[in-house]
């Protein structure tokens, strides 16, 4: 990716000042992110600003967190959507073993969001897809999820390889594994996020040779159906209220 490439993708981010500046021209920018349920826009800012995204699904399942749950707005607020999972011996398990716990919450969600969006402009064009994708019979979260991601990757037009961490050979916590990832994957440049800030060690990889930005996203105001606007939502909330300007909106392009 170019440097002007970088940089246009980028609005949304913050480069750290003690590393300032964009990767070399042909450089291979990265950025990662445990599976998230119905992704919020940040994270796909972060996609779209990358040349390679990793799921962290090697890492331990977060109860009460984005992993299996977000918000979707109705004419009564804000409403959690979330996936119910089987909790025994989750704390011995990474995400990718992370079994869904049968019900009918894939009914419950599809209701909720139809009652939500049944008026937004573009519920037509996506409502139908994002149902098939709940009727597949899906056992392990990771895999929801990434089916979700994959279709929302697809809607937006964004195109970049996705990585299971999973499936590598990744070492280290914390900072010394997203820096493992980096190197093992021929990465010049990687994408914190916001709360990288307070974990990620800037000095190593400056001597590794890779650059670091932190996300500090603004998260874009848009047409939405249910009176003031409500941000921080499921990016479904946008593609449902804006449908093909919805990556605009996303990188601040509007």
């Amino acid at each position: 990716m170019t440097d002007a490439a970088v940089a246009q993708m980028t609005e949304h981010l913050t480069c750290n000042q003690e590393v300032a500046g964009l990767s070399p021209a042909g450089g291979t920018i990265l950025t990662a992110m445990q599976p998230a349920f119905l992704p919020w826009c940040g994270l796909i800012a972060r996609i779209a600003a990358a040349d390679k995204f990793v799921l962290f699904d090697a890492v331990q399942f977060e109860r009460q967190s984005f992993q299996n749950r977000n918000r979707i707005k109705t004419a009564t607020g804000v409403q959690w959507l979330t996936v119910p999972v089987k909790l025994n011996g989750h704390m011995d398990k990474p995400i990718s073993q992370i079994e869904i716990a049968p019900g009918n919450w894939a009914r419950k969600h599809l209701r909720a969001i139809e009652l939500a969006y049944a008026k937004a402009p573009y519920f037509e064009a996506y409502y139908s897809p994002l149902q098939a994708i709940y009727a597949k019979d899906w056992r392990y979260l990771a895999g929801l999820n990434r089916g979700i991601l994959d279709w929302l990757l697809a809607c937006l037009d964004i195109q970049i390889p996705i990585i299971s961490a999973s499936e590598q050979g990744f070492e280290g916590s914390k900072s010394a594994l997203v820096l493992d990832m980096c190197l093992k994957l021929g990465a010049t440049g990687y994408i914190f996020g916001a709360m990288g800030k307070g974990y990620a060690d800037v000095g190593a990889f400056e001597r590794a040779g890779v650059k670091v930005w932190f996300q500090d996203y603004q998260y874009p105001a848009y047409p939405q159906l249910h009176g003031q606007f409500v941000p921080n939502l499921s990016v479904i909330d946008l593609l449902f209220n804006c449908g093909s300007d919805s990556l605009k909106i996303i990188k601040g392009k509007t």
